[in-house]
């Protein structure tokens, strides 16, 4: 009755008897499908897809999906999916996680709901944990997959775009973790539409999900690159600098902290330079802007200081310093090279995210483990992932033996090496698990002394390792590794080793997660093969020693215990439990703060990434720009114009000045017209004029080529930008701690900052993208030979450039006789 009541209760046991109504529905229909020839089996592709097509739900079509894939799987492979496999793969298909043991054949059960998805043509991906699972759970399950008629991809490093665009038009694409994030920031730094390898985000299944959504989740995925600044050219700008003059070369408006060169001043920065246009070169442009800020708007000792060196910037409402804080956008590197001092940072973050968050981009998430069910509150919580136990095919007989626990460290490992020799001896294999490469050096040491022949597994060698450990189960085998050796491939007992009680796993110290030790005793015990495990700790273990009970020396001192010892109470094993609770506990709450502070650049790296697709697709790129325009007009006219309706009580020359740099080029208003007008009209006219000189620019250059300049303009601005503001974010996210002294909450002023800081970023986007589209020239360069044999004549009909002998000055007549300045017509 009590376990009636029990199962009653148990949300698990109720999944189960559900899930095995379907299972018996793929079971009858076994008989129909076994009669199908091999070439009317591989039609069901394609009837599926067609009654998908035709409005048929994935879940109505899966218990077909299922058996077709089951015979498919025994012609191929000669696997037959037991019916617990059926199981793991109904719940993969519902979006959740199947914990399944070691050895019930997890690859062969995502072939189900990789199959059954893969048939609404949006792709699949399956995510192993490394390179050589990848590469062989493609090959070994893509013929099951290639027999039903539908292409598998592989994503592994060092492919080219080419490749991995194939791989990824694929129903069925294979890869990792690493891999497949790293693309999905390299698509958003493309700059061309046919450089995008990924596509829709649509169905995931994780491999060893605890490993990668839980282990891998602390430190997020990124593309780091030598900055667009370099060193060099924030010297050469910052001795440039004080040879202009204020007012004659440039203007210093210091309410509305802003510097723009003049005409004159533009003239002489590119003869100091050496360059034709200074507007071309929108990275010099960019260095030149930030030296004149940083020479005439930033104060030594009032907005930065210079200590031992560096750099330091001075809070403008407390005076106190802000160590770790930099400037953004290259301006604290102008001032570092202004104070002559070393310039930090000549690298920057081009992109980065975490795994929860790309992970969670996905339509449909699912996973599978062997050990899920002690991290299910954060798979909930992080991913709304749920967890389901699926049975075993036979029952698990694996004895697990108590600890056996040492006073000393050097105690412990005589005592493993003692059971290993014995163990050895009658020819029984031996798998044992350590954290370190240290420990596992110095166990194989010991093991050597003694004449016990083994092997230590260097786990940076996937091929290897896979080697090593599939040979773990032969007669006296004894094999040394770290706790997560060899998952993802099965440990096959050799003969007559059932009849010495199969596999033993050593594990020669608690790990800090419950799960991790699980997973080494999950080892052995495969599909009803006998097996046993026990664990040895010492009160010197850093688990026990950082995070155990100061109480447990001096039961042990009470005990009269010496070095040689175990004891086996209680007390110590519920202490080495509670401590192993902590950690998770602190591990989870380290995970949860990443991801907190990651879900604020989240939300902007959304922003930024889909407009930047838009552009990349060349979707209203002209009528963002033109957009653009009409925000800084009005930003601009706030800027000069505002806090009082009366004209006299305006900057008027200081609008036009700032406006001459934006958007009105070769408009020569003075402030004694403006002042006639109303701020309506005020703005009205600007507005107007910027539309017009808009229209002028694309006439002359021509609409075609004018869209491509636009789109460039716009992703440059925007790339150029962004990695400056993640730069910003990450300086902010560093030092931001220390707010909590001030009794503020380091994440409230995070999201705060942050969000002031990506708002001041759109509206340097904006200005930017304004200032550069109306002054970027088309360069025409004389055509270059064409080396092509069938282009070999077509240089009679080019029509070759006009030769000029003498360098034209910008203030020259033009050449071309419009009576002109060279600078305002064909110079422009």
């Amino acid at each position: 009755m009590l376990g009636f009541i029990k199962n009653l209760l148990d949300d698990n046991s109720k999944q189960i008897k559900k899930m095995q109504k379907t299972v018996d529905i793929i079971n009858h229909l076994e008989t129909d499908i076994k009669k199908l020839g091999d070439s009317e089996l591989r039609s069901k592709t394609e009837e599926f897809k067609s009654r998908i097509d035709n409005g048929e739900g994935l879940d109505t079509i899966l218990p077909e999906a299922f058996a077709v894939v089951r015979e498919a799987s025994w012609r191929v492979l000669k696997m037959r999916h037991f019916d617990v496999q059926l199981m793991g793969g109904i719940v993969l298909h519902q979006g959740k996680i199947s914990e399944m043991k070691t050895g019930e054949g997890k690859t062969l059960v995502a072939t189900l709901p990789a199959y059954l998805n893969a048939l609404t043509d949006k792709g699949v991906h399956v995510v192993t944990v490394n390179d050589y699972l990848a590469r062989r759970d493609s090959e070994w399950m893509g013929e099951v997959y290639k027999f039903l008629g539908l292409s598998v991809g592989l994503i592994v490093h060092g492919l080219d775009a080419q490749q991995r665009r194939a791989a990824y038009n694929s129903d069925i694409t294979y890869g990792t973790n690493n891999e497949f994030g790293f693309d999905y920031l390299r698509d958003n730094m493309a700059i061309s539409i046919d450089h995008l390898v990924q596509r829709e985000l649509n169905y995931a299944i994780v491999d060893e999900v605890d490993s990668i959504l839980i282990d891998e989740a602390r430190t997020p995925l990124i593309i780091s690159g030598q900055a667009d600044k370099p060193t060099q050219l924030y010297y050469t700008i910052a001795r440039l600098i004080p040879r202009l003059k204020k007012t004659e070369d440039y203007i210093v408006d210091e309410k509305a902290r802003v510097v723009t060169l003049t005409e004159e001043g533009t003239e002489r920065v590119e003869q100091m330079l050496g360059i034709e246009n200074l507007a071309d070169n929108m990275e010099v442009s960019h260095h030149v802007n930030q030296g004149l800020r940083a020479h005439a708007l930033m104060k030594r000792d009032r907005d930065y200081v210079v200590k031992e060196g560096q750099v330091v910037i001075v809070d403008e409402f407390t005076g106190r310093l802000m160590f770790g804080r930099r400037y953004s956008e290259g301006l604290h590197q102008a001032i570092e090279a202004k104070e002559g001092v070393k310039i930090e940072n000549e690298s920057q973050t081009l992109a980065s995210i975490t795994f929860q968050n790309y992970f969670r981009m996905y339509n449909k998430l699912a996973g599978m483990t062997g050990t899920a069910a002690t991290e299910e509150p954060e798979f909930v919580k992080i991913y709304k992932l749920s967890v389901v136990e699926i049975p075993t095919n036979k029952p698990m007989i694996r004895e697990d033996n108590s600890d056996k626990i040492y006073r000393t460290e050097m105690g412990k490992f005589e005592a493993v090496v003692e059971e290993i020799v014995e163990r050895n001896a009658k020819g029984q294999p031996v798998l044992v698990g350590t954290i370190s490469i240290e420990k596992s050096e110095l166990i194989s040491q010991m093991l050597s002394r003694k004449g016990v022949a083994h092997e230590v597994l260097n786990a940076k060698h996937h091929e290897r390792e896979a080697e090593i450990i599939a040979n773990a189960g032969q007669k006296k085998a004894v094999t040394i590794a770290t706790n997560m050796a060899g998952r993802g491939t099965d440990i096959v007992l050799g003969d007559g080793v059932k009849d010495l009680g199969g596999l033993h796993i050593i594990g020669t110290e608690r790990h800090e997660s419950r799960r991790i030790d699980n997973q080494l005793r999950g080892r052995a015990g495969r599909q009803g093969d006998p097996g046993s495990s026990r664990f040895y700790v010492s009160m010197e273990d850093d688990l026990m020693r950082l995070f155990g009970s100061d109480s447990l020396g001096g039961i042990m001192d009470k005990l009269g215990m010496d070095d040689s010892t175990p004891i086996d109470h209680p007390l110590i094993s519920k202490s080495i439990e509670n401590a192993q609770k902590k950690v998770e506990s602190r591990n989870f709450d380290i995970r949860k703060h990443v991801l907190e502070y990651d879900d604020v650049l989240n939300h902007q790296r959304e922003v930024i990434y889909s407009e930047r697709l838009k552009a990349l697709k060349g979707e209203k790129v002209h009528e963002t720009i033109l957009g653009m325009i009409e925000s800084v007009v009005d930003k601009t006219i706030d800027m000069y114009a505002a806090g009082s309706p009366y004209p006299e009580e305006w900057d008027l020359k200081s609008l036009i000045d700032y406006s001459e740099q934006l958007f009105l080029v070769n408009n020569k208003l003075t402030a004694e017209e403006l002042a006639r007008l109303e701020k309506d009209e005020l703005r009205e006219m600007f507005q107007e004029l910027a539309l017009e000189n808009y229209k002028k620019r694309e006439e002359e250059i021509g609409p075609e080529l004018f869209k491509d300049i636009e789109k460039y303009v716009l992703l440059k601005v925007v790339d150029q930008k962004w990695m400056d503001h993640l730069d910003s974010m990450d300086q902010l996210r560093q030092g931001i701690g220390l707010r909590a002294y001030g009794q503020q909450d380091p994440l409230v002023a995070y999201r705060k900052e942050g969000h002031f800081m990506f708002t001041q970023m759109v509206d340097s986007i904006e200005d930017d993208v304004v200032r550069y589209i109306y002054r970027i020239n088309v360069v025409k360069q004389s055509e270059q030979p064409r080396q092509v044999s069938e282009n070999k004549y077509a240089e009679d009909t080019v029509q070759k450039p006009v030769r000029v002998e003498k360098k034209i000055s910008r203030n020259d007549p033009c050449p071309c006789g419009s009576g002109k300045k060279y600078k305002k017509c064909c110079g422009q």
